[in-house]
């Protein structure tokens, strides 16, 4: 049974048509023509509309505001049909008459706008029909209009874009200001500073920031009309610069314009060495110093009067700027040079002949040592001797110091290239170098002067004030240095053994020292120290406590006597124990003893694992803190610390628990969890990748029943069953 269907050749047919062919060739489809045609007239009065509301704002007016000798910006996007840039003029009109003109990079400006008026470039926050007007008069004040205009397009007009009315505020001094100019060297310079009111005012000129008449150069060349005009006359490549003019009335009110004069002159060679020495073996350059305004577009180098191509010359080549650049130097580069510089208004000749001469640089026939020590007070000699390799000229030979330092002025000697220094200090100690230099080349050579050790100086003049428990020393150092640190050693003055205490600040000269006994007196020596090590102790110093006040009571003055009977004899016991859980294990923290601290050597902590009652270790410090590390887990610890006495009594202080837990239930938890993500993701994996194969073949199953039904289509009217039969039959007659 045949389909009821229209070819697939007449469906295209009926697409390709006007939707009132479409209804007429095609009418079991005319609803769908109606629906085309509803469309199609709904948008075309969206794009109507779309239209004119973008006409209704490019027509919107704005109002802007300027002061005379400044610059304003009016905004003019291009609306291009279909946003596809297409050729297009700008037309920029004030009071409805055109000031200014832009096609394909050409300009026509207005004589009152010449040099003000100027399209904004590749501005992010400006169209491109936008115009910048500088040096603003009190004239340019009026209605500004933007036009774009499509050559190539009819209609050529899309829209007339934004009505901009410039308002110049008044009570100015300066009726017209100067406009930024570029002119060729040679002509006339001419800036306007038109003042407003002449008789009452008084104008200036000044050149990037300098009064005209103090730039001599400049003064001889320019004159200033009555009205504040400027005219520079001829102009040199060297007025290129700013020029401010400044008009100050009788009430002392002031005004300032700024204009840029840029001078183009022809490419120009300014210096030309006549001679020119080149490292035999060794890379150089060949310089042309030349000035150009515009850019540089071409330099020409000739060598003995030919022209010198340094792509056919193995080894040379071309820098940025031009000059020649040799790889390694041979005799065959010496020879005549000239170089002639090239921009878009031409060149001002070739330079003077260049006589490139090379010359083997200097060798070292003698160097110092890399080291040398020397202790202070001795005189330390560096020899350094050179020669040129054809040994017709002796090398000049200067020394200095690497870190910039002078050599010392009236200790140091230089003899035939060699150094000597004499009554050596520590500043001495430093890296020095040699160099030989001869017209090619410089050599240089290095050594290291080290200083022996020396250590520091002892403090003096110690110095001290007390409180009743603490005593503040103060001292002078021996002499600066870096790097000092300071330690005081104290006693009692009766005790056998002394205590430190080291100063943490190193500009700090001064040190407090605490939990002294009252009334009593104390012993005191201050040593320093530097990287050199250890120097010598200041004299003993000695200073008193003060006394414990009559009327003290109680505790207080019970416990001051006790320290005070005991400080000589049995040290106290360490308290408030506490321990602290950190990354390295359990930081342990106590307060020193309350009565006989002076008695005090060290501190011993032991530790043992609970309940076997096990010692685990032991340590001795000085300090009121100690760090345990490496403690067995799911395990409780007994911690205490004792302390040792000058007689070698160990005093003990309370007893710390300290539980360890165990961390194998979070390894344990992170390892799960990590196993079970990963399987997870497997998981996931598997899934898409069945999924994928799925849609691969059900899609694969779609394509070929599209292909059935085509065929089938395509065939028009074939006999079906026929085909089926045979297939049946062939089937049963295989075996």
């Amino acid at each position: 049974m045949k389909r009821n269907t229209m070819p697939t050749s007449r469906k295209r047919s009926c697409t390709n048509t006007a939707f009132h062919d479409y209804a007429e060739r095609c009418p079991n489809y005319y609803p769908s023509a109606m629906i085309y045609l509803a469309m199609a007239i709904l948008l075309q009065l969206s794009s109507c509309l779309g239209i004119a509301h973008h006409h209704r704002d490019h027509r919107r007016q704005t109002q802007l505001e300027a002061k005379v000798g400044s610059h304003v910006v009016f905004n003019c996007y291009i609306d291009f049909p279909f946003d596809s840039p297409i050729p297009y003029i700008v037309h920029w009109s004030k009071d409805n008459k055109k000031i200014f003109t832009w096609y394909e990079n050409e300009t026509s400006t207005n004589e009152l706008f010449t040099g003000r008026l100027h399209l904004v470039n590749d501005h992010p926050e400006f169209g491109s029909a936008s115009a910048n007007l500088t040096a603003i008069r009190e004239s340019d004040q009026g209605w500004y209009h933007c036009q774009v205009i499509f050559p190539n397009r009819t209609p050529s007009v899309r829209n007339n874009g934004t009505r901009y009315h410039l308002a110049v505020q008044g009570g100015s001094l300066i009726r017209i200001p100067p406009v930024n100019q570029t002119i060729q060297e040679g002509q006339t310079a001419f800036f306007h500073c038109v003042m407003k009111y002449p008789d009452s005012s008084q104008a200036s000129w000044y050149k990037d920031g300098v009064l005209l008449q103090e730039v001599q150069d400049l003064v001889r060349r320019s004159y200033m009309g009555p009205d504040g005009s400027l005219s520079i006359d001829p102009t040199m490549m060297s007025d290129l610069g700013e020029y401010e003019c400044k008009v100050r009335n009788q009430e002392g009110e002031l005004q300032t314009a700024k204009a840029f004069l840029n001078i183009q002159y022809k490419a120009k060679v300014i210096y030309a060495p006549p001679e020119v020495y080149l490292p035999y073996g060794q890379p150089a350059v060949l310089d042309c110093h030349f000035r150009a305004n515009p850019p540089l577009k071409n330099l020409r180098w000739e060598k003995d009067g030919l022209l010198f191509d340094s792509y056919n010359v193995p080894g040379v080549f071309y820098k940025m700027n031009g000059s020649l650049f040799f790889a390694k130097v041979d005799e065959n580069h010496a020879g005549s040079y000239t170089c002639t510089p090239y921009n878009d208004l031409g060149t001002d000749g070739p330079s003077p002949i260049i006589s490139v001469i090379v010359l083997r640089p200097p060798i070292f026939s003698v160097t110092p040592k890399t080291i040398y020590i020397q202790k202070l007070g001795e005189a330390a000699e560096l020899p350094c001797e050179a020669i040129d390799r054809d040994g017709n000229n002796r090398p000049s030979i200067v020394w200095s110091r690497k870190d910039g330092q002078p050599l010392p002025a009236d200790r140091h000697s230089i003899s035939g290239g060699n150094l000597t220094i004499t009554n050596l200090i520590e500043t001495d100690r430093g890296m020095y170098e040699c160099s030989a230099t001869n017209e090619a080349a410089t050599i240089t050579a290095e050594a290291e002067l080290m200083i022996e050790n020396i250590t520091p100086r002892p403090p003096f003049n110690l110095t001290g004030n007390s409180t009743e428990t603490c005593i503040t020393i103060r001292w002078q150092p021996g002499y600066l240095r870096p790097n000092l640190e300071y330690t005081v050693w104290y006693r009692l003055t009766e005790a056998p053994e002394w205590r430190t205490l080291r100063v943490l600040d190193k500009t700090v000269m001064e040190a407090t020292v605490q939990h002294l006994v009252p009334g009593k007196e104390y012993e005191f020596m201050v040593l320093s120290q530097d990287k050199y090590g250890d120097g010598m102790f200041s004299k003993q110093f000695r200073f008193q406590t003060q006394p414990a006040p009559q009327h003290a009571e109680g505790f207080g003055a019970q416990q001051l006597q006790h320290q005070a009977s005991s400080s000589v004899g049995t040290v106290g016991a360490p308290w408030n124990l506490s321990a602290i859980n950190n990354q390295q294990g359990w930081l342990l923290n106590w307060e020193h003893p309350i009565q006989g601290l002076e008695a005090l050597r060290l501190y011993i902590v032991r530790w043992w694992k609970v309940p076997e009652h096990f010692l685990i270790g032991q340590a001795e410090t000085f300090d009121n803190f100690y760090q345990l590390r490496h403690l067995k887990e799911d395990a409780t610890f007994k911690v205490q610390v004792l302390a040792v006495g000058s007689d070698a009594q160990e005093v003990p202080g309370d007893v710390l628990l300290i539980d360890v837990p165990s961390q194998r239930k979070t390894r344990a938890l992170i390892i799960g969890s990590s196993v079970g993500i990963l399987f997870l993701l497997c998981a996931l994996c598997a899934f898409l990748y069945v999924k994928r194969s799925c849609l691969r073949h059900l899609f694969a199953g779609r394509r070929d029943s599209q292909v059935d039904d085509d065929t089938t289509e395509t065939g028009g009217d074939c006999d079906c069953d026929s085909d089926e039969q045979e297939h049946s039959a062939k089937i049963r007659q295989s075996p």
